[in-house]
């Protein structure tokens, strides 16, 4: 037994000789895909379509996206079996991410179903490519179809209570998780969704009622305004619960309700350190600085808030706010500046970049930037005095030099232009462009102005005085 045996026989066009090798072989290893593959096509050489059609859907076991495979079953089942045949085209369609193509087989798939089971499977596919096309309507109808048939399961509930909840129908949502509790669904699965759903909806009592979670039923209290009672619940799961992040949080919800500010905001550093640059870190902190009056930290970590959650209008706008308070805080400044670069207002980002430079000489990154905002306008002169700059921080950077002499270049400054590339061709051996810019002193040497005194001698003169 061996696979050279098995291929020769198959070279020497023995299919059943060829077929019966391979199957000792794939008893001894069943989840090798060549030998699955080969076992699937001597099948269908050998007339034999039922195997054929195990065979393949074995390899789909290990390699959903098996597009031969899935090409394979369609042949298989295309006069046998139209409900398979749809599964497999449309499964093949999304593999190919092409969702529509696959909704349509799908919906094909559930006329072709022969029995409730089938027609169930279909529905939730199809549901499942709803959702992943945002088409939450369509997606509900099909499990609410689900939900008529003895065959329906706790995933089906799970995913309408989601799909009501993203539609803003919370009312919807809890109604479909009691009635899988009614349907024999009294699960923690369910239990917990429900909690939380009720929760959302305001019904703290009915989530405390619901839920087995004892963080849960500590934030239903708070929620209920029981705060001596959710804060012993507390104190007495410290040592089981301070691991995890939402202890932390319903710690520092407590202590602000109680108007312990600085306790709170312990509190959120211990979630952080536990759930790291999480929105509701910076959600807690806002509130907490709002009831403290500092509107500077206030506007600030709403800001951070919102970047996290990708709302970046609204980031920006309290990160302005936040700059109206305090105009030094050069971390907040950066992130302003980037947020309205990216955002299309290069002229307002350029103010904060020019603050920037002001609050730090040596923050280069503000530098670089108003140094290309400069030559993107035409601005020569204003751009090298940025160069100049830093040049200042990195006398060995030999980009900004080259940049600086372009700049002058540009300025028609040849002198100081001249002076710039050879310093370039000292420091830049090496360097892609090394030879043009030989050719560029070359040119300019013939002339420029000979001057006494190099111009980044003078600059060096310059900073060596202050």
């Amino acid at each position: 037994m061996s696979l050279q045996t098995a291929e020769q026989f198959e070279e020497n066009e023995q299919y059943t000789q060829a077929f019966e090798e391979y199957k000792r072989l794939y008893e001894k290893n069943p989840k090798d895909l060549s030998i699955l593959e080969r076992l699937g096509h001597l099948s269908i050489l050998l007339e034999n379509k039922e195997e054929a059609a195990f065979y393949y859907s074995k390899i789909l076991e290990s390699d959903m996206t098996n597009t031969l495979a899935y090409e394979q079953l369609m042949d298989i089942y295309a006069e046998t079996d139209r409900y398979k045949y749809y599964v497999c085209r449309g499964n093949l369609h999304s593999v190919e991410h092409k969702l529509e193509h696959a909704i349509n087989d799908y919906k094909k798939a559930v006329t072709a179903a022969e029995n409730d089971d089938d027609m169930i499977k279909a529905r939730f596919v199809l549901g499942t490519l709803y959702e992943q096309t945002n088409n939450n309507l369509k997606a509900i109808d099909e499990y609410l179809k689900i939900l008529d048939y003895e065959g329906a399961f706790e995933e089906v509930y799970i995913r309408l209570a989601n799909l009501y909840q993203k539609e803003g129908a919370s009312g919807s949502a809890v109604e479909v998780l009691e009635r899988a509790l009614k349907s024999g669904f009294n699960t923690s699965n369910i239990n917990e969704l429900l909690s939380d759903m009720y929760i959302k909806s305001g019904n703290a009592e009915k989530a405390l009622e619901s839920t087995k979670d004892e963080l849960t039923k500590v934030r239903c209290l708070l929620d209920m305004d029981k705060k001596d009672e959710a804060f012993e619940k507390l104190q007495n799961m410290k040592s089981q619960y301070e691991h995890i992040g939402e202890y932390h949080s319903l710690m520092a919800q407590y202590y602000y309700m109680t108007g312990e500010y600085d306790k709170s905001l312990e509190e959120v550093e211990e979630f952080n350190k536990i759930e790291a640059n999480s929105p509701l870190t910076y959600q807690m902190k806002a509130l907490i600085y709002e009831e403290r009056n500092d509107d500077y930290n206030a506007h600030l970590n709403w800001g951070r808030y919102n970047l996290l959650r990708g709302e970046k209008d609204i980031a920006i706008n309290e990160f302005l706010n936040a700059y109206r308070e305090k105009d030094d805080d050069i971390n907040m400044l950066s992130t302003l500046a980037t947020l309205l670069e990216d955002n299309g207002d290069k002229n307002h980002a350029m103010e904060i970049y020019e603050k920037i430079s002001k609050l730090d000489e040596n923050d280069s990154k503000a530098l670089e930037k108003l140094a290309d905002f400069r030559e993107s306008i035409g601005d020569y002169p204003t751009q090298a005095d940025y160069l100049l700059k830093l040049y200042k921080l990195d006398k060995r950077n030999s980009s900004v030099v080259k940049k600086l002499g372009e700049a002058y270049e540009k300025s028609h400054n040849k002198p100081a232009a001249l002076e710039c590339y050879e310093k370039y061709l000292e420091i830049g051996k090496g360097n892609p462009d090394y030879a043009k810019i030989q050719q560029k002193v070359e040119k300019l040497s013939n002339s420029a102005v000979n001057e006494e005194e190099g111009l980044l001698d003078k600059i060096i003169g310059w900073f060596s005085k202050k």
